[in-house]
């Protein structure tokens, strides 16, 4: 008898599932607090796609492959957006004389690190979280751009 009130104990104290209506209508309470902070970062970049141009680019790059690296991967952090984009812009970047390790990096880095999200991502992830991903993001793309860069010098 003891044993049968100690199971209908834990089955009164098991927690309930919240329902599918529930969940859906606090994510799209999460969202529409976000909404105003992603159209924000979306007109940001869209400023940037539309005012930056290769040839701006292109002049911010010296010469010197450490240096074209390591520019390379602030531009495109600063002028982040569609990957797409980024291809396009590469490919003005190379027909200009830029080094392959300035483009890759900026490649790279227009991909992977974007200080515009900066704002949007420490509200969803949290400033610590944000902090090492952008670290070892911009670590691993100055490496991964010369890697690649060697790379293809080596099977060329």
């Amino acid at each position: 008898m003891e044993n049968n009130n100690n199971q209908k104990k834990q089955l009164k104290e098991a927690p309930q599932k919240p329902s599918f209506w529930k969940i859906l209508y606090k994510s799209s309470l999460s969202f529409w607090a976000m909404a105003p902070l992603l159209l924000g970062i979306i007109g940001l970049v869209g400023i940037f796609q539309v005012l930056v141009t290769p040839k701006m680019l292109s002049s911010l790059f010296r010469g010197n492959l450490i240096i074209d690296t390591l520019v390379g991967t602030l531009t495109g952090a600063v002028a982040s957006g569609n990957p797409v984009i980024s291809y396009l812009l590469g490919g003005g970047l190379l027909r200009q004389s830029v080094s392959l390790y300035a483009v890759s990096a900026f490649i790279l880095s227009w991909v992977t690190l974007s200080f515009v999200n900066l704002p949007a991502e420490v509200a969803v992830f949290g400033s610590r979280f944000t902090l090492y991903r952008n670290l070892l993001a911009f670590v691993f793309t100055i490496i991964i751009a010369i890697l690649t860069t060697l790379t293809i010098q080596v099977l060329a």
